[in-house]
């Protein structure tokens, strides 16, 4: 749940450790010798293993390193399924647009006249607060992810283990974050806000009187033939093909942990969804290919707004434009949940797209991984 460079969500318990593990490698096709390089090296710097897929004009290019499973040995798959956390906001930010699209909403539409009295308290107010800011996160509303009772329960060895099965409704969740005050006035500023896109997902419920995960299941993952992407609710185990996930929550040089299994309501419609490489590229070269929303929708997507990650990165509706060492822009999205840190990026014709999981969420860089498939 988290945006590369900035310790949001989840992920702010990632830390910088390295754990040995072995480096074994395997790949699929030509090329792509930088890309193949920045995997090994996200492995040597202490990531347990790494999983990649490209795909551009030539077709599609896959590399694994590392291990899937420190127990056994066993190496991470080109089609290991995983938690792809954030970049759910993605498909989440698609739908509202769709909708937008067929006039069910506007992105104008205050928070309140779809949530009456939802955002109310300590200065939160719903009324003053539109669809667009939760979806480009200029909202100011609190992230539940922040609070120290949340971190205590969900991001802590005893808390995790002791409520990793929780099942949390999206109107707790939404509680929590109204126990604290604004981040700012909305549209003054920008602050990545995990309950941004829990609201989004309650906003999708009630104009379509479906759950937000049966919207993105029919109107996304049924068309494009995801057939690895899934929205679980409350189921705690992943997918096979699937690697085990691995964390060391705050202590760098404390045991690891095998945190596979969750349930992962604690992530609501702000990053509960599962998917594989390849899905993901052919999930994001459809959405910036223009199959997914008319050029109107797509160009509201795409207008952008400054956040304080980094200068070369800007957010759009549920989207990332990044721009790379070599003046490459690529839009796309990260995400981080307990042992998974996750990164997809796609040219701005939708034509060569790269995705890449890391089964650990205390190291591993997607950067160089970018850098490497598009400069």
């Amino acid at each position: 749940m988290r945006v590369r460079a900035t310790l949001v969500g989840a992920t702010a318990l990632l830390v910088s450790a390295a754990l040995a593990a072995p480096a074994a490698f395997a790949s699929e096709g030509g090329g792509h010798a930088a890309t193949r390089k920045a995997v090994e090296a996200a492995v040597a710097a202490g990531v347990p293993g790494a999983t990649a897929t490209a795909r551009d004009a030539h077709g599609t290019w896959s590399a694994t390193a590392g291990v899937g499973d420190l127990g056994t040995g066993r190496p991470r798959s080109t089609a290991d399924r995983y938690r792809v956390a954030s970049i759910t906001k993605t498909f989440v930010a698609t739908v509202l647009l769709q909708l937008e699209a067929q006039g069910r909403l506007s992105l104008d539409d205050t928070v309140d006249k779809w949530l009456p009295g939802v955002v109310h308290g300590h200065g939160h107010d719903g009324r003053h607060i539109t669809v667009r800011q939760l979806l480009n996160h200029t909202s100011g509303i609190y992230n539940y992810l922040a609070d120290a009772g949340f971190q205590r329960t969900y991001f802590t060895p005893a808390g995790f283990f002791a409520h990793r099965y929780d099942t949390v409704d999206a109107r707790d969740l939404v509680a929590v974050a109204m126990r604290h005050k604004p981040d700012f006035a909305p549209g003054t500023s920008w602050n990545y806000s995990n309950t941004n896109y829990v609201l989004a997902g309650m906003v999708i419920e009630k104009v379509t009187g479906r759950p937000y995960a049966a919207e993105i299941s029919r109107r996304v993952i049924g068309p494009l033939h995801l057939t690895a992407t899934s929205v679980p609710g409350t189921k705690d185990t992943l997918p096979r093909p699937s690697s085990r996930a691995y964390s060391k929550f705050h202590d760098p040089s404390g045991p690891t942990y095998d945190v596979t299994t969750l349930n992962p309501s604690i992530a609501s419609s702000a990053g509960e969804m599962i998917s594989d490489s390849a899905d993901l590229d052919r999930f994001y070269s459809a959405l910036l290919g223009g199959k997914l929303l008319p050029p109107e929708q797509l160009k509201e997507m795409k207008t952008t707004v400054d956040t304080r990650i980094a200068p070369n990165i800007r957010y759009g509706l549920g989207l990332m434009d990044t721009t790379l060492t070599c003046g490459v822009h690529v839009w796309g999205h990260t995400g981080g949940i307990h042992g998974s840190s996750s990164e997809v990026a796609t040219t701005p014709d939708g034509q060569h797209s790269v995705a890449v999981n890391f089964n650990g969420d205390w190291s591993g860089d997607a950067a160089p991984v970018l850098e490497g498939e598009f400069c």
